[in-house]
């Protein structure tokens, strides 16, 4: 059996630091289970940009296109805000997305019951709560025409979608739905913008092919308001790329820290590119705190997704379970039981878990 290889982005501010982190627990993955792996660092977002002009080189690209999969750490910062093109981090991130063909976006919120202290919601109302959200991730307001302000100061963004897209997104999250709970909730706002009637009756189409999966409908409002007042009810949350991008990230308050979450962006078949979802923190770069386990889980998804390696992934899930249940956490999740450990020294900790 020929290596895996991953592709390993570290980008920006604390991304080396985590991207580390997971590349230590994939290699401990691949030296207990007997799975060969080749992992290879590129450049991507402002640091490639400071080093090649571009936020996505051509050789990241070509590394991209001829591995397994690819793990990103975080891209942008304070020093490249202001760039546009080729050399903006956020821009090279969707250019890769789009030329590896990242169409879906996967995003679980687990909630750890040792984390349920750090999270600002209601103990009670966490229990059972274990959401996956599907955000389709290369159409959308971010990647319809636009126009930068013009001299009378008006700018325009446009939100685009065609069925075909709503269709493939659709099949992901009812298929993800049926190895869980079986309930989809499809996210939109058919009420104001024509794409979310188109949205709504798209997915209203292939739901007929799921007759085990159970669908509901919800406006945006509605589900923002009752992700944080009952969120147990969801399973699989449908929805586009701008209302992914905010429901998401508000469901990580369920987990405590944006810095416990992580993703996967999914291209036809098995590849994918595995990130986690917190930002690239520049303000805690190269001080040892970064949180390391969206990276850690992320790790485990594409062991998951693109390596299927279902067992290898429970094993590194495990492992963050047990670390946290004793209490071992970096100080954004610190409570008064807890907390204080470094970015190697929790990494260390779920390592030596690790079954």
């Amino acid at each position: 059996m020929s290596p895996a290889q991953i592709a390993l982005l570290p980008g920006d501010g604390i991304g080396p630091e985590v991207t580390a982190a997971a590349r230590r627990v994939l290699e401990q993955i691949g030296a207990t289970s007997g799975l060969e792996l080749e992992l290879e660092e590129a450049l991507i977002g402002g640091a490639a940009t400071d080093a090649a002009g571009d936020s996505l080189p051509a050789e990241t690209l070509e590394l991209c296109r001829r591995c397994d999969a690819v793990f990103l750490g975080a891209v942008g910062g304070p020093r490249w805000a202001n760039l546009e093109g080729a050399q903006s981090p956020e821009q090279g991130l969707l250019r890769l997305r789009r030329e590896l063909g990242l169409f879906a976006n996967l995003r679980p919120v687990p909630v750890f019951p040792a984390l349920i202290p750090a999270a600002p919601i209601k103990p009670e109302l966490l229990e059972g709560v274990d959401i996956l959200v599907v955000r389709e991730l290369t159409g959308g307001i971010y990647f319809g025409p636009r126009q930068e302000a013009d001299a009378e100061g008006q700018a325009t963004d446009t939100m685009v979608y065609s069925a075909s897209e709503v269709e493939r997104i659709a099949h992901v999250a009812f298929r993800a739905a049926a190895g869980r709970r079986a309930r989809v909730t499809s996210v939109d706002k058919a009420n104001v913008l024509a794409t979310s009637r188109l949205w709504r009756a798209t997915v209203d189409k292939v739901a007929l092919e799921y007759q085990d999966i159970e669908l509901q409908h919800l406006y945006v409002d509605a589900c923002a308001m009752q992700i944080l007042r009952s969120p147990a009810e969801f399973d699989v949350i449908l929805t586009g790329n701008l209302f992914g991008d905010i429901l998401s990230d508000e469901a990580s308050m369920l987990a405590g820290s944006l810095g416990v979450l992580p993703s996967a962006s999914m291209a036809e078949g098995t590849f994918g590119m595995f990130e986690p979802v917190h930002g690239s923190a520049p303000d805690l770069a190269g001080q040892g705190v970064a949180n390391p386990l969206g990276a850690i889980l992320s790790a485990a998804m594409l062991l998951r997704h693109s390596l299927d390696l279902e067992a290898e992934a429970l094993a590194v899930e495990a492992a963050v379970a047990a670390t946290l249940d004793e209490g071992l956490t970096t100080p954004d999740l610190a409570t008064s039981g807890s907390g204080g450990a470094t970015t190697s020294e929790l990494t260390d900790a779920i390592i030596a878990r690790i079954d």
